[in-house]
This record gives C-alpha cells, structure tokens and sequence, in this order.
C-alpha cells in the first residue's frame, strides 16, 4: 500500500503511516509498529482521527459513524470527548463498528476513568482495527 492509501486508512499522512508505507504488509506490521512508536507520534496518530460525533468528518468517517444525531447525544458526546483528551492528553479513539452514537457513548464513559497508560494502548489497537476493516470494505 501507498502512503496515500495508507493515509486514507488512518485519517492522516503521520510518521506512523510514512514508516507503514515502507513494509511489505503495512496492515499486518500495524499492529505491533504502532506500539513501538514514541509518545508523539502516537497521539499524533490517533488526534489525526475526528472525535466521534464532530461535525467535519472525513466521508469515510461520516458513514461509519451513522446519522443517529440526536442533539441530546451530540452534546454529551463533545462534552465528554472534551474531558477525555483533557485527561488523557490525546483524542479518544473507537473502533465504531456501526454501533450507533448512544452506543459510543457509553463506551466512552467506561473508558474515560482508565489510567492513560491502559487507554493510549486500547486507542491505538482501536485505530488499527478502524483501519483493517477500511481496508477489507474498500
């Protein structure tokens, strides 16, 4: 894969996705190349996604994420992606995986009280996941 596809993949043309497009299966070394990442680049990485529930989206983004815009979740959705890259210090990141808004955020609230070390791990292994079924949807 290009790193063009490969930005495609993971939102963003990040040093993550520079160092993937140099590998023989880019997918397949994601998931452990993103672990051996320094502290910046992964949340370079993972603050290159959009918040879930934000109003400028990628396509890709947008319909993975659904339409269910029910102002009531939308609002506690910023409020609490808010909270959360305030806490941890870097966008929260969420294999969707056509759960609806409601959904997310009720996974958000769990995930938000996590120390950061066990949250920086979950979001990247999130990321990966978000990327493969993109690629295996294509």
């Amino acid at each position: 894969l290009s790193a063009a596809e490969l930005a495609e993949l993971f939102e963003g043309r990040t040093r993550f996705v520079e160092l993937l497009a140099h590998e023989p299966d880019p997918l397949a070394r994601a998931r452990t190349l993103v672990h051996e990442l320094s502290p910046a680049d992964k949340r370079a990485v993972l603050d290159a996604h959009p918040a879930i529930g934000a109003a400028k989206l990628s396509a890709r983004s947008a319909a993975e994420q659904g339409s269910d815009d029910e102002p009531a979740v939308l609002a506690e959705l910023a409020r609490f992606n808010a909270e959360y890259e305030t806490r941890h210090g870097f966008r929260f990141v969420v294999f969707v995986n056509r759960r609806s808004k409601r959904e997310i955020l009720e996974v958000l609230r769990v995930r938000i009280d996590r120390t950061t070390d066990e949250e920086l791990e979950t979001a990247l292994e999130e990321l990966v996941a978000i990327a493969e079924d993109r690629w295996l949807r294509r």
